[in-house]
């Protein structure tokens, strides 16, 4: 039957299928056919991913509060009210001392990494002592300033920002202290890098806030 593709006839030829490039190894031949290769995507550790969303939310919080000082220092006629004295030398000391423990914690992070344990300890316990020195200064200059929240708006914005980024500092050293608690043992477990990695991305948070709180607060008093 002409014109129908399904009927062959017998003096047609015959279609052949050629297959090319295929390799059988002899025996004891070291020729094999190589496995398929998985190409392994490397995808961002979901703590990781979580901590620098949460330090998202925690700027908005701090830029409300910065919005709050500029706005209150704008509508006032003397900026900072009489009698709110601060010994800005001294703040600014402690201000290096926190600076200073951020490239420290980074050391201990890095230590971790590259299995170093003793090292990564010890970084991270001067990390620790330079953010307790951080905020037990600011615990004596709240005991020995000349005004409280109540006596004007400045000090009510001064105790507010300053105290709750004391909070955060003091939460960073809880952090530091679990840490330590995991760098006791002798080897480390697959998930204690995103950890470690997480505590100095909140480490560094604290330490770019505190030097926007020190120029507000300080310096353009």
């Amino acid at each position: 039957m002409e014109g129908c593709p399904f009927v062959h006839h017998g003096s047609e030829e015959r279609e052949s299928i050629v297959v090319t490039d295929i390799v059988i190894p002899s025996h004891g031949s070291s020729t094999s056919v190589p496995e398929a290769s998985h190409v392994k995507q490397e995808r961002p550790q979901l703590l990781a991913v979580g901590v620098i969303i949460w330090l998202g939310s925690e700027f908005m919080f701090f830029s409300g509060l910065f919005a709050a000082f500029f706005t209150i220092r704008a509508h006032a006629t003397v900026w900072p009210p009489p009698g709110t004295k601060l010994d800005t030398y001294q703040a600014l000391i402690f201000t290096f001392i926190l600076l200073a423990s951020s490239p420290t914690m980074q050391l201990g992070v890095w230590a971790q990494e590259r299995g170093e344990r003793a090292k990564a300890r010890a970084w991270i316990i001067i990390s620790f002592l330079l953010g307790a020195a951080f905020v037990a200064n600011q615990a004596y200059e709240w005991k020995t300033l000349p005004f409280r929240p109540s006596t004007n708006a400045y000090g009510s914005l001064f105790y507010i920002m300053s105290g709750l980024h004391g909070l955060h500092v003091i939460l960073g050293l809880v952090a530091m202290i679990f840490l330590l608690i995991r760098l006791a043992g002798p080897k480390g477990d697959p998930g204690e890098t995103p950890v470690f990695q997480a505590v100095s991305y909140y480490w560094h948070f604290v330490d770019i806030v505190w030097i926007a709180l020190f120029s507000c607060l300080f310096l353009l008093s």
